[in-house]
């Protein structure tokens, strides 16, 4: 049964450290939501959107906002960007892709928004009057 208050919204830097911080305190919430059989994957889905955030809006504020209800768990992040998000071409994994040298250290992008799409029953965005804008994705509980 939820709780009152037991939603997790916060406020993170837009930094490379953001979804590592975010990811620990994602898995105390989730766990204590007895969702533990969905943790990966709202792991996953939730650091592609912070990063994401934290890309379109560097050293700024962004926000996190992790509740859930019968239908299932609703991760959204927010930043101050206007920019929509948009997928890069997928990379093919090859050796080659593969290079850690300092020019080539992630040429196997390119999968995070549509790991998202796949992980998730549904997920969009969309801009706020006072600018910026939520990008959000819902699993399935």
């Amino acid at each position: 049964m939820r709780t009152m208050n037991d939603d997790l919204n916060i406020h993170l830097l837009a930094c490379p450290t953001a979804a590592r911080l975010a990811r620990t305190l994602i898995t105390r919430r989730i766990t204590q939501w007895g969702y533990v059989h969905r943790l990966d994957d709202v792991l996953l889905v939730a650091s592609e959107l912070i990063t994401n955030a934290s890309k379109a809006a560097p050293n700024s504020r962004i926000k996190l906002r992790l509740n859930h209800n019968n239908q299932g768990i609703f991760i959204s992040v927010w930043d101050s960007s206007e920019a929509l998000p948009q997928a890069r071409p997928v990379t093919e994994l090859t050796p080659e892709a593969l290079d850690a040298s300092t020019n080539d250290w992630d040429n196997g992008g390119g999968w995070g928004l549509p790991l998202v799409e796949a992980l998730s029953s549904a997920c969009g965005h969309h801009p706020t009057d006072s600018g910026g804008k939520w990008i959000w994705a819902t699993l399935e509980a």
